[in-house]
């Protein structure tokens, strides 16, 4: 598994708007800047969270996105599977892919069955709050 620049940018861009969520709808632009990705990059990933319910968008003056739930309702899991086509560490593991025709006789499945669910587990119990107060404890300073 490789998290792509789409996935890593999607926590980013989640982390961003959660950490200013207080401000109401969060203007494209801004986000862009304080996060030095290309509007239209940036853009194209907003399109997927909104599409998902992950965050909502109100155009024209005073628009911009923000978070549907509250950080903690929203896991880094959640996210990363929305943006990447998959979490999978083998590809016989990914959603929607024929069924392998040695899976009843391959001894190394166990072993890719138990690192997919260690994989989903961790990413799924690690929430936008925590990922913010990581930020804060350190400064601000992070790279996903």
């Amino acid at each position: 598994m490789m998290v792509s620049t789409k996935g890593r940018y999607a926590l980013r861009i989640m982390i961003d708007l959660a950490e200013h969520r207080s401000e109401g709808y969060v203007p494209l632009k801004e986000t862009a800047d304080r996060q030095e990705i290309s509007e239209k990059y940036l853009e194209s990933i907003l399109k997927v969270l909104v599409k998902n319910k992950m965050l909502e968008g109100l155009r024209g003056k005073g628009g911009g996105y923000r978070l549907t739930k509250s950080p903690d309702q929203y896991t880094a899991g959640s996210i990363l599977r929305l943006t990447e086509v998959s979490l999978a560490p083998v590809s016989c593991l990914e959603p929607d892919r024929p069924a392998c025709p040695r899976m009843a006789i391959c001894q190394t499945l166990p072993m890719w069955q138990g690192l997919n669910k260690l994989i989903n587990d961790y990413l799924d119990g690690i929430t936008l709050a925590d990922l913010m107060q990581q930020t804060q404890q350190r400064g601000g300073d992070y790279v996903i």
